[in-house]
């Protein structure tokens, strides 16, 4: 006789029959064991790092009379922006432009046509720092050289393959303990683990923050604090139970 145990945010379900299993989680006749009792249990594993890796977006927006003049002005001061952040040691494979936009200025009138009025032209770039304390000062540095339009920046981890690893040893053994807690209380033992699948949730940036121009040009030291970035890991386990 076989049964499912079914756990998932700690809530059991016992005294599954054969036929109410295969009707509730259907799964080829192969996979399933011969005997005994199947028991689901989804746990997540997590650790915590301090983000390493800093990603803005910043850039110039110009207006002009003329498209050309427009683009024009972007151009220069676009140079200056790049040239303050090679100077302050971002490498040139962490620079990388984003978007450049060049869009009419409309005069509105009642009952009449709209009237072009001007020009803006935006050009935006992406900038990784690998050295987050440095950050907001680089983000002082970029308005006083020109940029006005600086959305960031967004805190992640460069390599979050050794933390990912951790929560997932974090998960196994979470899902292991519960396994052994519900057997015990059922009469039963743990056999083996008859499948793992995983769902990663919290290994990517955190939401950017929003800088305004006229915030950083009025501070003296942008002060950029990483703080720790948790990452998490949810495994879905079905063990066997005899």
């Amino acid at each position: 006789m076989r049964s499912l145990l079914m756990v998932s945010a700690g809530v059991a379900m016992l005294g599954l029959t054969a036929p109410a299993a295969a009707q509730n989680m259907p799964a080829p006749m192969h996979m399933m064991p011969h005997d005994g009792t199947l028991l689901t249990v989804v746990a997540e594993g997590r650790t915590t790092r301090t983000p390493d890796l800093a990603t803005i977006r910043a850039g110039v927006t110009t207006q002009a009379a003329t498209a050309a003049e427009a683009l024009a002005q972007n151009s220069a001061r676009m140079e200056r922006v790049l040239a303050a952040l090679r100077r302050a040691g971002v490498a040139e494979r962490d620079i990388q432009t984003a978007s450049i936009q060049l869009n009419p200025q409309y005069r509105y009138q009642e009952n009449e046509p709209p009237v072009i009025t001007g020009y803006q032209a935006v050009n935006m770039v992406s900038v990784r720092f690998r050295d987050v304390a440095k950050s907001g000062s680089i983000l002082d540095v970029l308005v006083r050289e020109g940029a006005n339009n600086i959305n960031g920046p967004s805190l992640s981890l460069d390599d979050p393959a050794a933390a990912l690893d951790e929560a997932r040893r974090d998960a196994v053994a979470r899902a292991a303990a519960r396994a052994q807690l519900y057997a015990s209380a059922a009469g039963l033992s743990v056999d083996r683990i008859v499948s793992i699948s995983e769902t990663m949730e919290g290994a990517g940036p955190q939401p950017p923050m929003m800088v305004s121009a006229r915030a950083q040009s009025e501070s003296a030291d942008t002060a950029i604090v990483p703080g720790e970035q948790d990452v998490t890991v949810t495994l879905t386990f079905r063990f066997l139970l005899k």
